[in-house]
């Protein structure tokens, strides 16, 4: 026997509320246990949201703990330090963390067996050595630029860098498990375990006496990086190993290295449109306004965890359909936006409302973020109306294409940056971030619509595709 909401509910409420609500409770169902294809990604998207709404609560919980622990100015620089290793650890991975999700259930749907464990090996090998490369460089341009970087800047640049590899090499990790479905094993490592860490070295640190500054968060940040990656790593590798059996390998990795390229630029200028703000307010401006506007885009994180989970559970299921029935790909399109909007509809609501107070945790200096919140969720809301876009180009073959829309956002973001940061401060940032994810939305409907034919816009009807 399994559990199901509606007989539950039939059982324990009055008959009245129990019809009301059968439909809703039926959905709940449906969700959690249909064995298609569209109950697994549902499945997936709803235990990805569930992690990042976790992982919302733990990071903002650790954000506030280390600004008051800090103070603005350190806590600015660490900000800093640790968005920029990121951002250069996920661009290590040079594309191939998200074409494992492409390639993997192809694999295993024509029963190509040694090309899978091929790729599967490959992968790993190239994104260590490769990210260790970047590391190497990464040490070496901060070393010879010194000069024309701000003092406090330079000790904790090199420090990050230390985290690199295992940064890339946790995204990578993260999308054999996307792959494979494992939603738990994809978005834990980074999302949960990584910054309770992270708070927990840097609670053990100050307690044995280290000075609260943005050195000694990022030596928590390594210690808990480190970590996290290798138990990752020991943990997707047990699961593979008792999938994948073994036997002989193939290596294409000219073919995988030409597929990954342009997903890597599409990442690339993805990951960048998404944190450009920070980096731009920390070239124009101090550590203090770094952390006042961070901390007011983590209290937006709420919001755009609803698109990222619902990415994280229908990318593998956009692959799948792109090769069979287009009509199926269709109507599952349609439907990943409505997945998408109205969460993220009622998350944005719930933030505007409690902003202000989840700011003030911060410091009192904070809360002049809040204004800016009101801005900023009209980019958030505009993204979310077109739903997971650029993972249905990506695995549909036209990944080129989206790199392009992604370029022309990247660009459009920096040069708004530019010229409203020097003259509007962090109201210039918001309003760059903001026109840019409007910008951003437009551009991938319109490109889906004409590569695919799919309208993918929330109150656009079906119909009026081409």
């Amino acid at each position: 026997m399994r559990f199901s909401a509606a007989t539950t509910a039939g059982r324990f409420l009055p008959q009245r509320w129990a019809l009301r609500m059968g439909p809703l409770l039926g959905r709940i169902d449906a969700v959690l246990f249909t064995a298609d294809e569209r109950g697994e990604a549902s499945r997936m998207s709803v235990i990805a949201f569930s992690v990042r709404i976790v992982s919302a609560v733990i990071a903002f919980v650790s954000q506030v703990l280390m600004a008051r622990w800090m103070g603005s100015f350190e806590y600015g620089i660490f900000v800093l330090v640790w968005v920029t290793m990121v951002i250069v650890g996920n661009l290590a991975c040079l594309g191939f963390h998200t074409s494992v999700i492409r390639y993997i259930p192809e694999y295993r749907e024509r029963g190509l067996m040694d090309e899978l464990r091929g790729i599967v090996l490959a992968s790993r090998l190239f994104v260590l050595i490769a990210s260790t490369l970047i590391a190497g460089l990464g040490a070496l341009g901060v070393w010879l630029a010194a000069p024309w970087i701000e003092s406090y800047y330079v000790i904790p640049f090199i420090l990050g860098i230390i985290c690199l590899p295992m940064i890339a090499m946790s995204d990578l990790l993260s999308g054999l498990a996307r792959a494979n479905s494992w939603a738990l094993f994809a978005l834990s490592p980074t999302y949960l375990v990584r910054p309770v860490l992270i708070l927990l070295f840097m609670a053990l640190m100050l307690f044995a006496g280290y000075a609260p500054d943005a050195r000694t968060a990022i030596f928590a940040s390594i210690a808990a990086t480190y970590a996290t990656t290798l138990g990752q790593l020991i943990g997707v590798t047990q699961r593979m190993e008792r999938q994948i059996p073994a036997g002989p390998m193939k290596v294409h990795f000219a073919q995988w290295f030409v597929v990954s390229l342009p997903i890597f630029l599409v990442e690339s200028f993805f990951f960048l449109l998404t944190n450009a703000d920070v980096l731009m307010v920390g070239a124009y401006m101090d550590p203090n306004d770094v952390a006042v506007y961070f901390a007011t885009v983590k209290t937006l994180a709420l919001v755009h965890f609803v698109y990222f989970a619902v990415k994280a559970g229908v990318a593998q299921r956009y692959a799948q359909f792109t090769h069979g029935d287009p009509q199926r790909l269709a109507a599952f399109a349609r439907e990943t936006v409505s997945w998408t909007f109205w969460p993220s509809l009622l998350m944005a609501l719930l933030v505007l409302a409690l902003g202000e107070p989840m700011l003030v945790l911060f410091g009192p200096e904070f809360s002049s973020g809040y204004p800016l919140l009101f801005l900023l969720v009209f980019g958030v809301a505009a993204r979310a109306a077109v739903g997971p876009c650029e993972s249905l180009l990506t695995m549909s073959g036209n990944q080129n294409i989206c790199a392009a829309v992604y370029a022309m956002t990247l660009a459009f973001n920096i040069a708004l940056n530019v010229m409203l940061i020097p003259m509007f401060g962090l109201w210039g940032a918001a309003m760059a971030t903001a026109f840019a994810m409007i910008f951003e939305a437009g551009a991938l409907s319109f490109t889906v619509w004409r590569k695919l034919g799919i309208v993918m816009l929330i109150f656009v009807p079906a119909k009026g595709a081409a």
